[in-house]
């Protein structure tokens, strides 16, 4: 059973911008393994935006209660390429009291714009 669906956007040029703004956003927004690639480079702004629209979405698809850390989801990388969401603290608790059990999660990025879907699952 579907418990609720979020969607949302990053323009990447702007959420860039707002990185390169503002000290110590990416680690207020990431976990350390988000911020950079297996290779130990960083990822890219688009890469970025689109984790940080898949945070919102899940904040979406939980009823964008208040009080939910951006750190407390984290947004892999499965070896085939697949993302997924693991979750703890704050956003571990809220999805508790909804029943979730599974994620679904997808990302893209295109024309300047970060996309994500995020579906929370009974």
């Amino acid at each position: 059973m579907i418990v609720g669906v979020g969607i949302d956007v990053a323009a990447v040029d702007r959420f860039a911008e707002s990185l390169r703004r503002t000290p110590g956003m990416a680690e207020r927004l990431f976990v350390d393994a988000e911020l950079s690639l297996p290779s130990g480079e960083r990822r890219g702004p688009a890469s970025l935006a689109a984790r940080f629209a898949a945070k919102e979405a899940l904040a979406k698809a939980l009823g964008a209660p208040g009080g939910l850390r951006w750190t407390d989801v984290e947004v892999r990388t499965e070896p085939g390429g697949r993302p997924s969401l693991s979750v703890r603290g704050t956003v571990a608790a809220r999805a508790a009291e909804l029943g979730v059990r599974s994620w679904h999660v997808s990302l893209s990025h295109d024309a300047g714009v970060a996309s994500a879907v995020v579906i929370a699952e009974a």
